[in-house]
């Protein structure tokens, strides 16, 4: 493959929007059913330590039995607890990457964020995790994916072979920015749950988008 050989990247979901209890896992159901997701990064998104150990023991084996990953977020205990596939440090830090890699690598996947720099970037690479998120969970308000994510991500794309996830934008319209860019997989939250109607479309035309990218093919 070429530099700039096209590619198909994976759709990422973020449960940040997501409710408690059964709407919230209905509204992922609705997911899975419009199409490929890769994985699913479980974020806490303020609950309590004892409210999220329940929403992930609910979200885990759904997640699990439509043949994605479910990675949780931030709490390692839980992740060991409900049998998640993976765990995402968001903290930034060389120090949090390097345990949550002795405690979890190989066993399960292990990802991290919070890395803004292409030097932080580099120096949480040579660590190798399993991948490397440019983007902040929940902060994907904008229409657009945020700028300096998509230049770490598309800097990133072009030398390392580690694969990368990007948190794309608001607004789907925008997705071709982050598929640009060329990384592995997208990061969508807001843009497929920021309405409760239309979730299993919206996965639907992600996906739409990726194929067509992959085929050298105008969005």
């Amino acid at each position: 493959m070429t530099d700039d050989a096209p590619i198909r990247p994976r759709l990422v979901l973020a449960t940040t929007l997501l409710p408690d209890g059964e709407p919230g896992l209905e509204l992922l159901r609705e997911a899975f059913a419009g199409g490929d997701i890769a994985s699913v990064l479980i974020d806490p998104a303020g609950r309590e330590v004892a409210a999220f150990q329940d929403f992930c023991e609910a979200v885990v084996p759904l997640v699990q039995e439509a043949g994605a990953a479910a990675i949780v977020v931030e709490d390692t205990r839980c992740a060991g607890r409900v049998k998640a596939d993976g765990f995402h440090a968001p903290e930034g830090t060389i120090e949090a990457l390097g345990e949550a890699m002795a405690r979890f690598s190989p066993r399960l996947i292990v990802g991290a964020s919070g890395f803004n720099t292409r030097h932080e970037a580099l120096e949480a690479g040579e660590r190798m995790p399993d991948y490397i998120l440019f983007g902040k969970l929940g902060a994907d308000g904008e229409a657009e994916p945020h700028r300096r994510n998509l230049d770490l991500a598309e800097w990133w794309a072009s030398i390392v072979e580690l694969p990368c996830i990007l948190q794309g934008g608001a607004d789907l319209a925008t997705l071709p920015l982050a598929i640009a860019t060329r990384a592995e997989f997208i990061l969508l939250s807001r843009a497929i749950f920021g309405e409760a109607e239309g979730v299993g479309a919206r996965v639907a035309e992600a996906n739409r988008l990726f194929d067509a990218a992959a085929k050298g093919e105008a969005a």
